[in-house]
């Protein structure tokens, strides 16, 4: 069979497959969150010269300090999608400011839909973007045929590809060639040649991670770290164990109980990845016999030793302003890690789990520099969060030597925005 024919036979049992299941994603409790804006029954409003798909919470991030920092010329309509609750909360706080700071930009926010070749083909038909912005590992092949039926532009920013995706995704290396984007900016040499095994190019761009420059030092947070600090008892340090999945929860929960028992009566705040697994940690602190309350419930100092189960969202740096000693989660189970170096920019030396491939992107050098520190397993954890107890690190220290580590490897945000205006430009030329 030819493979245009072949191809074609793959989307339509693509498209059959997702046809089976949609029914049955509006039970999931995530998914059915956005469902009618993710089959398209809550149609788009209106049409964007340029679309920036971001996956959750990190990549909703990475979408507003684009539109911060793209000079767009003439008034340019910007749709800002999410797979995520957590991503279009993100996006639905900052976009309204963002649109009257920024008279260039006007831009919307809605979930991403289902990648359903024939509801991403609609999609791209009512959306008509000029370019669409992919970021990191955002890979959809329903999307990216509507786009390039449509001709239109297709840039992958701050790309960034494991050794387990490339191989998931080489199971028909011959569809990813037919789909490759227009450009790609990976955040290491080593993402941007599985980019190039999988897309069949060489001609592949590194860029900074633009993950930095989110990291310089910002004064935004400091009515909120006031606001939390007259909940946490004048005397007793405050830990925070940030990003905790459910495959690390059990340990997690070890590492609870035995930092509770240090004789400071540290307040310990848990930050779940996942709202819905509050239930799960209420029911095992209360089994622990250790007194909890959930942040959105606090609104005077709490008694010494206490854990807060953190159910509001954007506080974790203000957190990060106020503990001793953090624990970033995704770690101590095969996960990758999630984010530790928001605590670092706060001054805090953060403690991980062995498992931190996501970010390996950072390099071996941040422990060398003494910037973070790997445990083997939650013992380990515990080891070092009893250590800050005991002596902390010294903050301003701490922030000064992050900094000097930052210098050198920022500037990625702006590199991506001269290349989205250069694609739209190219674009309007053509």
């Amino acid at each position: 069979m030819p493979q245009k024919l072949l191809h074609k036979a793959a989307f339509a049992f693509y498209d059959f497959s997702w046809r089976l299941i949609l029914p049955w994603l509006r039970l999931n409790r995530r998914l059915a969150e956005g469902y009618d804006q993710r089959v398209l029954k809550d149609q788009p409003s209106s049409r964007a010269e340029l679309w920036i798909q971001a996956a959750s919470v990190g990549e909703s991030f990475l979408a507003l300090e684009i539109l911060k920092r793209l000079e767009a010329q003439p008034v340019t309509c910007i749709l800002l999608t999410a797979n995520t609750r957590q991503g279009i909360d993100i996006l639905e706080q900052a976009v309204p400011e963002i649109n009257e700071i920024r008279p260039n930009i006007q831009a919307a926010v809605r979930y991403f839909p289902f990648d359903t070749p024939s509801i991403m083909a609609d999609a791209v038909d009512r959306i008509r973007p000029k370019v669409m912005v992919l970021l990191e590992t955002e890979i959809w092949p329903g999307l990216l045929q509507a786009l390039k039926a449509r001709r239109c532009g297709i840039i992958i920013i701050n790309g960034r590809m494991t050794p387990k995706s490339l191989k998931r995704y080489r199971f028909w290396p011959s569809i990813w060639q037919h789909l490759c984007p227009d450009t790609i900016m990976a955040i290491s040499a080593a993402d941007a040649e599985r980019f190039g095994r999988l897309f069949g190019r060489q001609d592949i761009d590194v860029m900074p991670n633009m993950k930095y420059d989110r990291l310089a030092p910002s004064n935004e947070s400091n009515d909120l770290r006031f606001q939390l600090q007259s909940l946490l008892p004048p005397d007793c340090p405050f830990v925070v164990l940030a990003s905790v999945r459910r495959e690390e929860e059990s340990d997690v929960l070890r590492i609870v109980h035995e930092v509770a028992r240090d004789p400071s009566h540290p307040t310990i705040g848990v930050f779940p990845r996942h709202m819905h697994r509050l239930d799960f940690w209420q029911d095992s602190l209360t089994e622990l016999g250790l007194p909890w309350a959930l942040r959105s419930a606090v609104s005077d100092s709490l008694p010494a030793g206490s854990v807060i189960l953190w159910d509001t969202f954007g506080e974790l740096m203000a957190a990060y302003q106020l503990a001793r000693s953090a624990f970033v989660g995704g770690s101590l189970a095969p996960l990758g890690g999630q984010n530790f170096l928001e605590a670092l920019v706060c001054g805090i030396i953060p403690v991980i789990g062995p498992s931190w491939s996501n970010f390996a992107w950072v390099g071996i050098e941040i422990i060398d520099a003494g910037l973070l520190r790997v445990a083997d397993n939650w013992q380990g954890v515990v080891k070092y969060l009893l250590q800050d107890l005991a002596v902390p690190p010294d903050r301003s220290n701490v922030m000064e030597r992050m900094q000097q580590f930052l210098a050198k490897r920022q500037g990625g945000t702006d590199q991506a925005c001269r290349r989205i205006e250069a694609m739209l430009e190219e674009v309007e030329a053509d």
